[in-house]
């Protein structure tokens, strides 16, 4: 194995003024830490104490606890720094104004498992959106894309966008959550003031069990890197009557009814 991937986080630890001199937030969850496994939420919290002010939450929650596919999250209090969790799957998917209120940056540490109905880029997308709006700032700590950068499936018919589905990428997409930001901010209109803190020695055509990094289940039904490289096309049973495994032990990799 050579040398392993420098993540957005670790940058951060050995930069810290790309995030120094105002009031953040944070947009993660549970599988987002750093190459030491140090949630990402603690390396802020040390790195820039109290000026660490809220974390929002993607779907299935902050500690990915919510098995179910459409369960909403309720907002809540992390036990360990005491900030509010903004729930983003709740009863609204973008950011209310107030919760932008005790925040100048919102950092956004997010694994994407590299298709698009995943929503997680959404809820960034989103997140951008509300950014714009408020004149706030968005930095986008870069992971690499898990089933590497090949490119596969449609584009969505924009007659039909969503939540997952709101811009005409292929199902495959092929690129990291960096990558996504900047393209939604320029080719898709957002214009948000957004910074990628980008990688270092990161290859496309790497999987995520090549990269020297952990693979952390970034959702219930997402435990491993192989259920996530047949996602992109076994995902799609979920428009039919048939199971595609939730809840067993192999989710996405056996379907039936």
């Amino acid at each position: 194995m050579s040398q392993a991937v420098q993540i957005g986080i670790d940058i951060i630890n050995s930069k810290r003024s790309i995030l120094a001199g105002g009031r953040l937030g944070l947009l993660s969850n549970h599988a987002s830490f750093d190459g030491c496994h140090n949630y990402t939420k603690d390396v802020l919290r040390a790195l820039y104490g109290d000026d660490l002010r809220a974390l929002f939450s993607p779907q299935h929650g902050f500690f990915g606890t919510e098995q179910d596919n459409m369960i909403q999250s309720p907002h809540s209090v992390d036990p360990a720094t005491e900030l509010p969790v903004y729930s983003l799957y709740a009863d609204t998917r973008e950011p209310v104004d107030y919760m932008f209120d005790d925040i100048d940056t919102l950092v956004v540490d997010l694994f994407d498992v590299g298709t698009r109905v995943y929503t997680f880029i959404y809820t960034m997308a989103l997140c951008m959106k509300k950014a714009v709006k408020l004149r706030k700032r968005v930095v986008v700590l870069d992971r690499p894309n898990p089933i590497s950068g090949a490119i596969e499936g449609n584009l969505v018919d924009e007659r039909y966008t969503s939540f997952v589905g709101m811009y005409p990428i292929p199902m495959r997409h092929g690129m990291t959550i960096g990558e996504m930001a900047l393209l939604f901010n320029g080719e898709f209109g957002i214009g948000c003031d957004l910074e990628v803190v980008r990688m270092r020695d990161y290859r496309r055509e790497r999987y995520y069990d090549e990269t020297g990094h952990t693979f952390a289940l970034p959702s219930p039904n997402m435990p491993t890197i192989d259920t996530a490289v047949v996602y992109p096309g076994q995902v799609i049973f979920e428009g039919t009557n048939v199971s595609e495994g939730r809840g067993t032990t192999k989710p996405f990799e056996i379907f039936g009814a």
